[in-house]
């Protein structure tokens, strides 16, 4: 396969949706009818590091303005206002935002445990939304911001950008036809070697002023204010995101696509903070893996005490009994088995390598195209809510595992688990006042 027929796919999905983009809007969505050329109205809740990169990726699209953004740290707008020439709207409250009738949609990329409550609050005031990965804090959280989305007919895209990848869907296709033979084994990884200091270690101290810092904990426990949690850093705090969450999601999202998975049967997540010496409260070593009634597994590992690569190339490998496929942003490679023990050691199929241009840049920018171009046909986004639902339980699953120390069997129609009550209390938990979700 050749660029040029990876583009070819990509024209063929674009024409499907520029088909689709002068569609009214039926009474019910809530939704003004909008033309082919009218311009779609955005909000920006959080637009600090990944929400800069999205104001980028929707910036490249003529028939999105921004007209509005939301931050608790003034920090943050310095730089995002002048993307826009200094012609938008700041808010402190997201609120605000919502409330307002000139934005059609709001873009959330807030502090992970934001999510679920400003998703919510959006779709229940006929905003469509886009909001970043991962979904949610817990699995109650993901479920409720799907019923809030179908109950309200919004268009909700989740930023997994990878579903918006022709590429992707080419590879999709090839492994659902058995083209690389049974996969039974998947795996992905995040490696840095954060040794030793790792985030750091500050103790407790006065928030800057430009901070809100009871806003930014939100339904979270109120606790002082860090400089190893805020603005980026809560990644590395249980409380707040997980490293399984942050990039598991991606991964473990591509590889159920492909293979065409809905849900794990059985998790069991190992590992511990056994180099680093910081204040996280998230491992710095873990491995997960993910078991399928339908007979493979997924593994995805985080490596934050060593960075050396896993495998030759690629960022997700798929082994299959005919070749092993490597994939990351743009290209994927397949490398031919062959028969190991009593088994004819004739290769079993042919080389294949395809690659595409661009990266997760690109990527972005094409998912934000799906996500606008949907807000216009009222069709379900390539990352519609229940698809990225189901990715991040994946991550969540894994993280309570690795509280309860325990494999645990995991049911999917009822989404909890049937031989750990200890577990099934992990599901949610109760935000602080006055915070709920809708």
């Amino acid at each position: 396969m050749s660029n040029k027929m990876t583009r070819r796919v990509f024209t063929r999905k674009s024409a499907v949706t520029v088909g689709l983009a002068g569609t009214a809007v039926t009474a019910a969505s809530g939704a003004r009818v909008r033309g082919a050329n009218d311009s779609i109205r955005l909000g920006f809740i959080g637009v600090a590091n990944r929400g800069g990169q999205l104001m980028d990726a929707f910036l490249t699209h003529d028939d999105a303005r921004i007209v509005a953004l939301c931050d608790v740290d003034q920090r943050a707008f310095a730089k995002s206002r002048s993307k826009v020439n200094g012609e938008v709207d700041l808010e402190h409250d997201f609120r605000k935002l919502l409330d307002r009738k000139d934005i059609d949609a709001v873009v959330i990329a807030s502090p992970d445990h934001w999510h679920a409550i400003q998703t919510v609050m959006a779709c229940d005031a006929q905003k469509d939304v886009y909001v970043e990965k991962p979904l949610s804090i817990t699995v109650h959280e993901g479920r409720r911001m799907v019923e809030a989305a179908r109950r309200n007919q919004r268009v909700v895209q989740v930023g997994t950008h990878r579903r918006s990848s022709p590429l992707y869907a080419e590879l999709a296709g090839r492994v659902q036809a058995d083209r690389y033979g049974k996969i039974s084994v998947s795996r992905a990884y995040r490696l840095s070697n954060m040794y030793p200091e790792g985030i750091g270690k500050k103790g407790p101290e006065r928030p800057p002023a430009e901070l809100d810092w009871d806003m930014w904990l939100g339904p979270r426990p109120w606790q002082p204010y860090q400089e190893t949690i805020a603005p980026y850093r809560f990644r590395w705090w249980q409380l707040f995101s997980s490293q399984m969450a942050n990039w598991g999601v991606h991964y473990l999202d591509a590889i159920r696509w492909c293979t065409g998975e809905l849900a794990p049967s059985s998790v069991c997540a190992m590992g511990g903070s056994f180099a680093v010496d910081d204040d996280r409260t998230v491992p710095d070593t873990l491995e997960a893996t993910f078991q399928f009634a339908s007979g493979r597994i997924a593994v995805f590992g985080q490596y934050e005490a060593s960075g050396n690569p896993i495998f030759p190339s690629g960022e997700i490998e798929m082994r299959g009994t005919r070749g092993t496929v490597y994939v990351n942003a743009n290209s994927f490679k397949v490398v031919p088995e062959r028969g190991g023990q009593f088994q004819d050691r004739t290769p079993r199929m042919e080389p294949e390598e395809m690659s595409d241009k661009g990266g997760n840049a690109a990527l972005t920018a094409l998912h934000a195209r799906n996500f606008l171009d949907c807000m216009r046909s009222r069709e379900k986004p390539n990352a519609d809510l229940e698809t990225g639902h189901r990715s991040t339980t994946f991550s969540l699953l894994a993280n309570i595992s690795l509280s309860v120390g325990q494999r645990l069997e995991w049911d999917p129609q009822q989404e909890r688990f049937t031989n750990s009550e200890e577990a099934n209390q992990l599901l949610h938990y109760e935000y602080r006042k006055p915070w709920k979700l809708g």
